[in-house]
């Protein structure tokens, strides 16, 4: 049976996260203060003290919605159709606008609004009926006045049905959440923000720290360490001349890290002189050659151990999880944490990794 928010409590809110980055958002929301109550595949339901526009400065998080009603219970059969009308007439929808127009006020002229519905796994019917549902247990809830829009609406709500789980709720979010307004340059293939956020979170870097991506493209993760600041010293580079100068015009209004041109197997940086290396490294179908992708990692890794310092960390999104297994034994990186993330349109490996210090071995022989 769905569940759907009474008037009685302040709703809970959800966020659309990338499949495999539940985790990392859910410790994100927290670390702001929420409690987050349930997580599935890309969806993460959470509760907060207060519906304002802090939520809308959650960095892993695609977009952020007001709770309407969630199921885990759909049966792929036509009669989830009658369900989710059902459960959509249910819901105090003028409540939750309340809260979401206290969220972001609404714009000048006639309100807009828009329903947009998405649908994963093979069901007894299409995502256009399951859309139809949607708008019929809205039936009343938006004025005559109000117009349906495509884009760029006052109000949106979101119907994501993914297998067996439905949730549905009014969007708080818009598209600078997921896409930034630090981006002025684009190159093919750049690092999708949530996700440079999210491997930022999982360096951990601190005050006084040295954190270094060797490979930095449209310098996505640069960006979000210095959003989330931290007083950590930032540095980057690219083999592609281009994407220096990308990187610094993307990054003019976040801070001025050095952005320097360097062959990311060469590194010119002193040995242990880094304590988080953050490395997104092109995917075999970005290579001329997709077999040149192992010399590739290991001569990555053997520049990237020079520079870590002892006990340092590496957090490394790659699509070729054993070439990087190899490239890494010669060095003896501990994995601290793995997870599958699909990048791309392929399924890849978002992994972290930390040098040991030469107390290690001796704690273990010891032990």
């Amino acid at each position: 049976m769905a569940r759907a928010r009474t008037t009685s409590e302040l709703p809970a809110c959800y966020a659309l996260v990338w499949p495999g980055l539940e985790q990392v958002a859910s410790d994100e929301i927290e670390a702001e203060g929420g409690e987050v109550k349930k997580t599935s595949r890309g969806v993460v339901v959470f509760r907060t003290e207060a519906i304002d526009r802090d939520l809308l400065r959650l960095r892993t998080t695609e977009d952020v919605y007001l709770f309407a009603w969630g199921t885990d219970s759909l049966t792929f059969r036509a009669v989830d159709l009658e369900s989710i009308e059902r459960w959509t007439a249910k819901v105090d929808w003028q409540h939750l606008l309340r809260l979401h127009h206290a969220v972001r006020p609404r714009p000048t002229g006639k309100p807009t609004y828009r329903l947009v519905t998405q649908m994963e796994g093979k069901h007894g019917y299409l995502r256009r009926d399951a859309a139809r549902a949607l708008a019929r247990g809205l039936a009343g809830v938006f004025p005559d006045s109000w117009k349906p829009a495509e884009e760029n609406a006052s109000i949106e709500v979101w119907l994501t049905i993914d297998q067996a789980t439905a949730i549905c709720g009014v969007r708080l979010s818009d598209h600078t959440m997921r896409h930034r307004t630090y981006k002025h340059e684009h190159q093919p293939a750049s690092l999708r923000p949530t996700i440079a956020a999210a491997m930022v979170r999982l360096a951990r870097a601190r005050a006084g720290q040295v954190l270094v991506d060797p490979m930095c493209g449209a310098g996505t993760i640069l960006a979000e360490q210095l959003a989330l600041g931290r007083g950590v010293t930032v540095l980057g580079g690219d083999i592609e001349r281009s994407a220096v100068r990308m990187t610094q015009s993307n990054l003019l209004r976040l801070g001025e890290p050095d952005i320097l041109w360097w062959d990311a197997r060469w590194l010119p940086l002193a040995p242990a002189s880094v304590d988080h290396l953050v490395s997104n490294p092109p995917f075999g179908k970005q290579l001329s050659n997709p077999a040149a992708i192992g010399p590739l990692y290991r001569g990555m890794i053997r520049s990237y151990d020079r520079v870590l310092v002892p006990g340092g960390q590496a957090v490394l999104l790659v699509s070729d999880a054993e070439s990087l297994q190899e490239a890494i034994k010669p060095v003896g990186w501990k994995a601290k944490k793995r997870t599958r993330v699909l990048v791309l349109g392929q399924m890849a490996q978002l992994s972290v990794w930390r040098k040991p210090r030469p107390t290690d071995s001796m704690e273990e022989s010891d032990a």
